[in-house]
């Protein structure tokens, strides 16, 4: 029986070598964002918003045609890195 990943580690790979990591819940509420917010922007220099869900008054912006690579990585409760 296959494990399912408590979360999703997404890294936004920018212009001039800046990552960042954002975190979803479910890899389908990260479809929805990217197909619904990212995707229709990507060669607009126009900022949008990225969700932080875990974190309390921060945002993130980003201009989507600087994004040049998306990451995501599941994670697990029982993850090493987790408890490092």
């Amino acid at each position: 029986m296959p494990r399912t990943p408590n979360e999703y580690a997404v890294y936004l790979l920018l212009e001039g070598g800046h990552r960042e990591e954002v975190r979803f819940t479910t890899f389908q509420e990260f479809q929805k964002w990217y197909s619904g917010a990212l995707m229709p922007k990507c060669d607009s220099n126009e900022l949008i918003n990225v969700p932080i869900k875990n974190i309390q008054q921060e945002y993130l912006v980003v201009r989507p045609a600087r994004i040049i690579a998306i990451r995501v990585e599941p994670i697990f409760s029982s993850s090493v890195e987790r408890y490092d």
